[in-house]
């Protein structure tokens, strides 16, 4: 087994040696890549690889994500950060977590990616993808934006706000939670629309169902796209349209809890269900 370890800028060389010396304990080749690195420089090698193992905080369990998912790599992370909300592992659990996953005493759990399209007419300009939203939303000198809004084909609306997000059930406790969306179990396969500021009280959040593209387009702008929180935005023109769509292929987290370990994160690490007073 060849498995690739992703670090984020934080972590320690120790930390990475750790990584590698329990991999090869198993016999377990290993190679490295940081988090910012280019996918080109290294996807012939993860052609190879049967697993992904991610050093940082959640940016680079979501960097580690979008190499991992189209390829089917399972994919394990370890925090090293703050709050390690879709991480599996803390730190003094990586040899523990390593042991587990090649005993074969984990399972897998699938999230849906999302896979993000801009058209300029007819002429499509960029396509990425990420496992937690695509968000738009105006640029700096921008007033608010008008979005018009399809789902499988069919018009739903015209929204005026200071922009949009498409996330998905994973993005639904990130930018979307933060939002005003809600929450959703992670492993659905839905697709989450969810307003910035809208001008209408109406226009509240909708969950649409899956294997339904949800298409916006700007009738005002001009905008700025975002994918799951990337430092560089790109610019996104009034007329032009962004076809948001499940990529065809779902993420494989490796777990070692039960899948209702889900709602005890909620609470450990979102403050769900705490009472900010404390019970008598």
């Amino acid at each position: 087994m060849i498995a690739c370890i992703v670090s984020g800028p934080g972590a320690a060389d120790a930390i990475l040696k750790r990584a590698e010396e329990s991999l090869a304990q198993h016999g377990v080749e290993s190679w490295h890549a940081k988090r910012d690195q280019p996918e080109g420089a290294i996807t012939s090698r993860l052609a190879k690889t049967e697993l992904l193992m991610t050093l940082g905080g959640d940016g680079t369990f979501l960097a580690g994500a979008r190499l991992a998912g189209p390829r089917g790599i399972p994919l394990l992370g370890v925090n090293l950060g703050r709050l390690g909300f879709l991480t599996e592992l803390e730190e003094d659990q990586l040899e523990e977590g390593v042991s587990g996953f090649l005993e074969g005493k984990h399972r897998i759990e699938e999230r849906t990616m999302l896979q993000v399209e801009l058209f300029r007419g007819a002429r499509r300009v960029a396509r990425s993808m990420g496992l937690n939203e695509v968000v738009v939303d105006r640029a700096e000198d921008a007033r608010m934006l008008r979005v018009q809004i399809e789902v499988g084909g069919q018009g739903v609306g015209v929204i005026d706000a200071d922009g949009a997000i498409v996330a998905t059930a994973t993005g639904s406790t990130a930018y979307a939670l933060a939002t005003g969306g809600p929450i959703l179990e992670p492993t659905l396969r839905d697709l989450l629309l969810v307003p910035m500021n809208p001008f209408a009280l109406t226009v509240r959040p909708i969950v649409f169902s899956p294997q339904q593209d949800i298409v916006l387009s700007i009738v005002r702008g001009p905008a700025e796209m975002r994918i799951d929180g990337g430092r560089r935005g790109r610019a996104v023109a009034t007329g032009d349209t962004l076809r948001c769509s499940p990529h065809p292929r779902r993420l494989k987290v490796i777990r070692f809890g039960p899948p209702e370990d889900f709602y005890r994160r909620l609470g450990d690490k979102l403050g769900w269900g705490r009472p900010l007073v404390p019970m008598k």
